[in-house]
């Protein structure tokens, strides 16, 4: 009778060893799995059972949380939704999270390991649980003359300001947008607002500044400028190219002519070249430069790689492109920013700042500071520079080109009075057969300071496709310079 007896007990023995093992196993080695299975509705009711934390904009929250009824007791709410979506991302019970709301998802929602202590007080004290808040680098003046000015002109486009002294981004619009809080919930009409906005061919969910690419146009001049002095290939900025105008590129018997009549951009120098925006001259600046020296100097100031550092951590913008294959033409194309070269307007603005801070590329973030529910800092993110990209006697002979092409040239639409700017305009080339569609209008510039310093670079892009404006209309200067100036006055008058 024993045996049998010892027989049963081994037996419940060994099962709750496994049941033991099994639930260890589920807990510590699945349990992050399961916790973000996006199937777990437990997780997602825990996560929506209390205030999320806000992201901050020149010290006031733009984000919000608002009680509802059902198993979800919170949701998101944003103040100017639309403005800031390009910022904030959305945190949606059904959709999920994206951008800051994403990447700062465990301190917004009070599960970052940083945040335990706080947790475990509040558990002691039935303190109601609360996320940690995110500051940004956000100028809200800044940011409102960018996304005013996009809109005014009814236009697709995005607005990227940095300071170039250390990286912060002090504006970031992408048009046409959309306002997170209309799907912030779980209902079936929240659910098909978010469907509407997905299938709009408009695509105000895609994140222009950040996430698309577009060909750069003339404003890659001033890169071609950088190149060129960096490289020896020029070396006195008022000297005669000797490129004639129109330019015949190699190879081919395209010829390419200029498009401010009148222009005197035959033979013309480095310096008059970029204040009259001659094709000819970056052509041909490109083509002795070289594809790999231009791609070398393309490449220190961000191009070929993803804009994002790891330590930083809250970032994201698609990789711009110096293409690796280029024939002779193709290379010379690139000179003034077509062929097969694109770039995000983030890239763009990367370009300026770095021109305007004496050739010292600075890592771009977003955000400042990241803290607790009770106020106390978990993070600080300092200042970290990516690349030395050009020196700065090459930076500062481009400065002075683009300062000249503002006070006396095509790109005097961004001229602020008793204010240095330096700027340039681009017009960009594209569709299936280069110039199908309607062109892409750009404009990147700085301000200066009276120490010579700058507070502020800008990169404004436009595409015009849907907008009711004649072609001959479309153009850099007309279209983004007043942005930028307004922008840069935003700044600077705070």
């Amino acid at each position: 009778m024993n045996r049998p007896l010892r027989h049963i007990a081994v037996f419940c023995g060994v099962l709750v060893l496994a049941l033991l093992a099994r639930a260890t196993w589920v807990q510590f080695v699945q349990g992050d799995e399961l916790a973000n299975d996006p199937n777990n509705r437990r997780v997602k009711i825990e996560a929506f059972s209390y205030p999320r934390g806000n992201i901050i904009v020149g010290g006031k929250p733009i984000t919000g949380s608002v009680a509802t009824s059902g198993d979800f007791k919170y949701k998101r709410t944003y103040k100017d939704g639309p403005m800031y979506a390009p910022i904030t991302g959305f945190a949606s019970q059904a959709q999920g999270t994206t951008f800051l709301e994403g990447i700062y998802n465990k301190v917004l929602s009070g599960k970052d390991d940083r945040l335990a202590l706080k947790r475990a007080k509040d558990i002691l004290t039935g303190e109601k649980p609360r996320g940690g808040d995110v500051l940004t680098t956000i100028d809200p003046k800044a940011q409102k003359a960018a996304y005013k000015g996009l809109t005014d002109l009814n236009a697709k486009g995005a607005v990227v300001a940095l300071d170039p002294r250390d990286g912060r981004v002090l504006a970031l619009a992408s048009t046409p947008s959309y306002d997170p809080s209309v799907f912030a919930g779980i209902s079936n009409a929240e659910g098909r607002k978010f469907k509407a906005l997905d299938a709009d061919k408009s695509k105000p969910l895609s994140n222009r500044a950040l996430r698309e690419t577009f060909a750069p146009g003339s404003t890659f001049k001033i890169l071609t400028a950088a190149a060129a002095l960096e490289h020896g290939v020029v070396s006195d900025i008022n000297a005669s190219s000797g490129a004639p105008a129109p330019y015949q590129l190699p190879l081919s018997t395209t010829k390419i002519g200029n498009d401010v009549a009148g222009a005197p951009c035959d033979k013309a120098s480095l310096k008059t070249g970029m204040q009259w925006s001659c094709n000819n001259v970056f052509l041909d600046t490109a083509l002795k430069v070289g594809k790999d020296k231009m791609r070398e100097t393309a490449q220190k100031f961000g191009f070929n790689s993803d804009v994002y550092d790891k330590d930083l951590g809250d970032l994201l913008a698609t990789k711009s492109l110096y293409p690796d294959k280029l024939d002779k033409p193709q290379t010379a194309l690139t000179g003034m920013g077509q062929g097969s070269l694109t770039s995000t307007p983030m890239q763009m603005a990367m370009v300026a700042a770095a021109m305007a801070n004496d050739g010292k590329l600075m890592m771009p973030h977003i955000v400042d500071e990241v803290r607790g529910s009770d106020l106390s800092t978990i993070e600080k993110i300092e200042p970290k520079m990516m690349s030395q990209a050009v020196s700065a006697d090459t930076a500062k002979k481009v400065q002075e080109m683009m300062e000249y092409t503002v006070s006396d040239g095509t790109a005097d639409k961004a001229k602020i009075d008793g204010v240095t700017v330096g700027g340039k305009t681009g017009t960009a080339q594209h569709g299936a057969n280069v110039n199908d569609e309607r062109p892409y209008a750009w404009f990147v510039s700085y301000a200066k300071q009276s120490d010579g310093s700058s507070p502020v670079a800008v990169a404004v892009f436009v595409d015009p496709k849907d907008m009711d404006i004649p072609r001959a209309e479309i153009a850099g200067g007309k279209l983004g310079g007043p942005i930028a100036k307004s922008v840069m006055e935003a700044v600077l008058n705070k």
